[in-house]
């Protein structure tokens, strides 16, 4: 009985730790940073390019932001408030976050996040 369990105790340290997955994205004007499940975040300037890998970021993931190009109403007035204040830049850009991970798999993120997420 004890073999055996120190069997099962040896086999859960040799087994496979799981790669980290994207957990969270933050957009800003000009920053996407990424969180993942083990707790490392990234960041890049998605202004710059649209389109891009994060390289650095632990095994490497890609990434593609699509901007709203014609938001509601609302918000389209909730903009002009604030930019009538001087205060560009308050409101996440309303746009789709895909993060591609190294396998391939594709994690959809919204900007804002939706409540609740």
């Amino acid at each position: 009985m004890k073999r055996m369990i120190l069997l099962m105790m040896l086999a859960g340290c040799a087994a496979p730790v799981a790669a980290p997955q994207p957990q969270a994205v933050r957009l800003t004007d000009r920053a996407l940073a990424l969180t993942l499940t083990d707790g490392t975040r990234c960041t890049v300037d998605w202004a710059a390019a649209p389109v891009g890998r994060m390289d650095a970021c632990g095994p490497g993931y890609g990434y593609a932001v699509t901007v709203e190009d014609r938001p509601n109403f609302l918000r389209q007035l909730a903009e002009g408030l604030f930019l009538a204040m001087g205060a560009e830049g308050v409101l996440a850009p309303m746009a789709e976050v895909v993060i591609t991970d190294p396998a391939g798999v594709d994690w959809v993120f919204t900007s804002p996040r939706k409540a609740g997420e």
